[in-house]
């Protein structure tokens, strides 16, 4: 099995939470994937453990995609450490269809910041990092010393689907490359847009090619997730969307 080559034109793919098709999600197992393959950037998500450290995992809980059960921001990051993520089955597709398996390996560990960052640095990927739920200021800018620690922020591209997570970020980094994450759009998403120096990443069956246009007139940039149908994403490219973040399309 390997990913689904797409007629893309000038649209740029990323890689959702890694190579996500091929390995477990938000793995250093799928970011090294995605490294090692054509994709712009590397998508993942970062939550906050109750010490205070950053780690990389999608859901607010460990119990879809490994084989203990906690709470992330509820628990210290030695605990969180201890997991072990299970492991992906690619015949069976992506975690949403069910294809976990129990397995023994012991190196799927839930990834730290600094490991996801050194990744994408080593093979030159763009970060696309998405802060789940809704941070503190104190946080973000911790956050941001951390990576710019790394001698990586001005390759950094934030998401989140928290606007007051945006608002602080765009008031601690003016010239950061910043995208709300929305389901849906309407006139009150693009005024937000507008007003905060913003770019769009959206769920792709809620654009259009006019609504693609109209953002464009506006300097706004479009990532549209998680699309990972060819033909979809071949319609995308030719609106004309800027970022096409998929699990298995590249």
């Amino acid at each position: 099995m390997n990913t689904v080559k797409i007629n893309k034109g000038s649209t740029k793919m990323i890689a959702h939470r890694g190579l996500s098709g091929l390995e477990t999600e938000n793995s250093i197992q799928a970011f090294i994937a995605a490294g090692n393959r054509s994709y712009y950037g590397v998508e993942t998500d970062i939550h906050v453990t109750k010490d205070g450290r950053f780690v990389v995992i999608h859901d607010d809980n460990t119990g879809r995609v490994a084989h203990d059960d906690v709470r992330v921001e509820e628990s210290t990051y030695e605990l969180v450490r201890r997991i072990r993520l299970k492991a992906l089955c690619p015949a069976s597709g992506t975690a949403e269809e069910e294809g976990w398996r129990a397995g023994d390996r012991q190196d799927l560990v839930i990834p730290n910041l600094g490991e996801y960052v050194r990744i994408c640095k080593k093979y030159e990927k763009r970060c696309i990092l998405e802060l789940k739920n809704e941070f503190r200021t104190e946080d973000i800018g911790r956050l941001a010393e951390e990576i710019r620690g790394m001698g990586y922020l001005e390759e950094v591209t934030f998401i989140s689907f928290c606007l007051n997570n945006m608002i602080r970020l765009r008031s601690l980094l003016p010239e950061q490359e910043l995208y709300y994450l929305a389901g849906t759009y309407d006139g009150e998403i693009h005024a937000a847009l507008k007003k905060y120096g913003l770019h769009l990443d959206i769920y792709y069956p809620a654009l259009t090619k006019e609504i693609v246009e109209a953002l464009h007139r506006d300097g706004i940039l479009v990532n549209c997730w998680t699309c990972d149908d060819k033909r979809e994403g071949e319609k995308l490219a030719e609106w004309g969307v800027d970022y096409i973040t998929s699990n298995i399309l590249e």
